[in-house]
C-alpha cells in the first residue's frame, strides 16, 4: 500500500509502481493524485510515454490502468482512453468500450501466457517474436499491449445510433489516425507509432474473413500482404478482441469464436512462414516481363507484377513461361 506521503512521486509513476509491484494506492494518496491530476501532463511527452510503456510491460498492467483511472489520469494524459467510458455498444458486446478495452488487454495477457493453446505448434516462434525489441526500448509484447489499449480509441467519435442499431463505422481507420496523433504528442518513434497504428487499422480484417472459411490461397495472400509486417501481432490482437466480445449476437456465438480461433492459428503459421521465406518472388524480372508482353514499364506492368505475386503464392503459376502466359491472359481480360 502506498502511504499518504507518497504524493511526492508523480501520479503516473505511482500507477506504474502499483502495476509492477502489486501495491495498492492508499485512499488519501488517491485523493492527492486526483487533486493534482491536471498537472500530470506537465512533464515532457517522452517522460509520459516512458511511464506508460513501463506500466504496460509490467506483470499486471490492468492493475496499473485501474490505478491511473483512480488517479484521474486518463482525462489529462490520455483522453482518448478516458472518453471510452460509458460508450454503449451493440449486441456484439456486453460491456461499454472502456470495459471491453480492458478485457481485450486481459485477453492479450492470457494469450501470452497460454501460447500453446492459442497458436499450437507455432508457440515457440511466437514467443520469440514477442520478445524481440520493437522501438523506444519496448518489446513487441509491450507494443501489442499498447495496441490493445488504443485499438478502439475512435469508437467514441464514430458511434452512430439509428433505429436502435449502433455502429462504429470507420473506427479502425479513424483509430489509426488518432493513434498517430497520440504517439506524436508523446514524442514516440515513428516505428512504435506506426506499429500501434497498423494494428489498430487492421484489427477487424480477420473477423470478416471467418464466415468465408476455408480460405483460398489468394485470400491468405491478401491478408498477409495487407497486415504485414505485423501479421502475427494483429492476428493475436483479433483473438483477444473476439474473446472480449461476449454479447448476444451470432457473431459472439461459440461457433464464430471457435472459427476465429481456428483461422487465427492458421494465419499465425502462414505469417511465420512468410517471415522466414519472404514474399513470393517473381519468375523473371519486370523489364524482361515487359519485353515479353510488348509493353512499356509503368502502372500496367506494376499491376501485373502484383497479380503475378498473388498467383504464384496461390500455386497458379509454376514457371517463367507460365507467368508470361498468365500475364498475357490478364492483359486481355483487363
Amino acid at each position: 500500500m502506498f502511504p499518504a506521503r507518497f504524493h511526492t512521486v508523480s501520479a503516473s509513476r505511482a500507477a506504474r509502481l502499483s502495476a509492477r509491484f502489486g501495491l495498492r494506492i492508499d485512499p488519501a494518496t488517491l485523493e492527492l493524485g486526483r487533486a493534482s491530476s491536471q498537472r500530470a501532463g506537465e512533464p515532457a511527452g517522452e517522460r509520459i510515454l516512458s511511464e506508460l510503456c513501463l506500466l504496460m510491460a509490467s506483470r499486471d498492467p490492468v492493475a496499473g490502468l485501474a490505478a491511473m483511472e483512480g488517479l484521474g489520469l486518463f482525462d489529462t494524459l490520455f483522453p482518448e482512453v478516458g472518453d471510452m467510458r460509458g460508450v454503449v455498444q451493440g449486441p456484439n458486446h456486453h460491456l461499454d468500450v472502456y470495459g471491453h478495452t480492458i478485457e481485450v488487454l486481459e485477453g492479450v495477457l492470457r494469450i501470452e501466457s497460454e501460447l500453446d493453446r492459442f497458436v499450437g505448434a507455432s508457440a515457440g516462434d511466437v514467443a520469440e517474436l514477442l520478445d524481440r525489441p520493437l522501438a523506444d526500448g519496448v518489446s513487441r509484447s509491450t507494443g501489442l499491449r499498447l495496441a490493445a489499449l488504443f485499438h478502439d480509441c475512435a469508437k467514441p467519435i464514430t458511434r452512430k445510433e439509428s433505429d436502435g442499431f449502433i455502429s462504429f463505422r470507420g473506427h479502425d481507420r479513424e483509430g489509426a489516425e488518432a493513434v498517430l496523433a497520440v504517439f506524436s504528442r508523446l514524442k514516440s518513434s515513428r516505428r512504435l507509432a506506426g506499429y500501434v497504428a497498423d494494428l489498430t487499422r487492421n484489427h477487424l480484417i480477420l473477423g470478416f474473413m471467418v464466415p468465408e472459411r476455408p480460405l483460398s490461397r489468394r485470400q491468405v495472400y491478401e491478408y498477409l500482404k495487407r497486415t504485414g509486417p505485423y501479421s502475427v501481432d494483429v492476428t493475436l490482437l483479433t483473438v483477444a478482441d473476439r474473446l472480449a466480445a461476449r454479447g448476444t449476437s451470432s457473431i459472439a456465438g461459440r461457433e464464430m469464436v471457435a472459427g476465429h480461433l481456428e483461422l487465427a492459428d492458421q494465419m499465425v503459421a502462414e505469417a511465420l512462414a512468410w517471415a522466414r521465406e519472404g514474399p513470393p518472388q517473381q519468375f523473371l524480372p519486370g523489364d524482361r516481363l515487359a519485353s515479353e508482353l510488348g509493353i512499356e514499364p509503368g502502372p500496367d506492368l506494376g499491376r501485373i507484377v502484383d497479380e503475378l505475386a498473388a498467383a504464384r503464392f496461390a500455386g497458379e503459376v509454376g514457371s517463367a513461361s507460365e507467368a508470361v502466359e498468365w500475364a498475357r491472359s490478364f492483359l486481355k481480360s483487363a
